[in-house]
Order: structure tokens, then sequence, then C-alpha cells
């Protein structure tokens, strides 16, 4: 095992939810780390009940967000999805080189599935990523956050959100009060 990467993913804890500063002016919003348990949680959910593959679910679960670890939350309007892509994959292929050769060959190729976005298993957790992002508006907004600021994070969950399943689970999250 790889100190470097176990130090890299664990440096996930440190690194905030840019979107919910952007947009909110949260001084502590959720970290990244955050949001990878929690869309964990929903994977094993969504797998369980759909009978997915769930190894392969949380391994693309856990290894989405790992380049932000060196390169930080980027959100859409501060740069293009292209160079964003461009950054993460030469952050991702630097973390991964830290470790086994087996294991680099795996993750990497859990990470290009993610990113070409062709698998069920990768529509499914960039549909989760939304339906995360989702609950934790709700979160928010039951903390006093303004439902009109929070509308664009629950609009974007919507519109990308295709899996019946899912889109269940964030018609249940949105009708809470």
């Amino acid at each position: 095992m790889s100190e470097d990467f176990l130090e890299i993913a664990a440096n996930l804890k440190n690194i905030s939810r840019q979107g919910w500063i952007d947009k909110l002016s949260i001084e502590k919003p959720e970290s990244v780390a955050d949001h990878t348990f929690s869309m964990a949680i929903i994977g094993m959910m969504i797998s369980d009940l759909e009978n997915l593959n769930f190894e392969k679910i949380l391994k693309m679960v856990l290894l989405h967000d790992l380049a932000e670890s060196k390169v930080g939350d980027i959100v859409p309007d501060k740069m293009n999805i292209q160079e964003k892509q461009k950054l993460e994959n030469s952050a991702f292929e630097k973390i991964v080189k830290t470790l086994p050769e087996s294991l680099m060959t795996k993750y990497t190729e859990i990470w290009k599935e993610y990113q070409e976005n062709d698998s069920i298993e990768s529509q499914i957790v960039h549909q989760i990523d939304k339906l995360e992002m989702a609950l934790q508006a709700k979160i928010y907004q039951s903390q006093g956050y303004s439902k009109e600021k929070l509308e664009i994070f629950l609009e974007s969950a919507k519109s990308n959100i295709t899996h019946p399943k899912l889109k269940e689970l964030f018609t249940k999250i949105v009708d809470e009060n």
C-alpha cells in the first residue's frame, strides 16, 4: 500500500465543496470527503435495490473526486469542462502513480469509465453525484439557507437524474420540508 495515496485521499477531508461557498457564502461547508461518504451510502442503497455491481459503483464513487485533493473543487463557471478534465486527469495520473501497478491500472480504468459515462455504473454514479448535491441542498435549507439560492442546485439535480429509483429518491428528498 502507498502511504502517499492514503494521505492524498485523506486530504479530501480538507477540501471544501466550492459551490456552497460561491452560491451560499457558507464559511464551513461540507468537504469533498463528506460528499463522497454520502454518495457511497446512496450507491449502496441503489445497488441493493436495483441489483447493480456495488463494488464497481463504490470504487467509482471513491475515485470520482480524488483528483480534487490536488486541484481543489473546481465549479463549472470557473473553468470549461475540457480544461477541468485535463487538469483532473493529470492530477489523477500523478496520484495513482504512487500505487502498485496492478492497482494503478485498475483504478485508472474505473476513472476513465466514470469520465466516459457510457456504462450503467458510470451513469448511476454521475446521477448519485447530483442526488447527493440535492440532499445537501435540502440539509442547508433546513439550516436556514435561502431556498431561492438553493434552487439552482435542485434544478441541476432534477435535470440530470434519469434513473427511475434515483428520480424517486430525488422526489422524496425535495418534497420533504
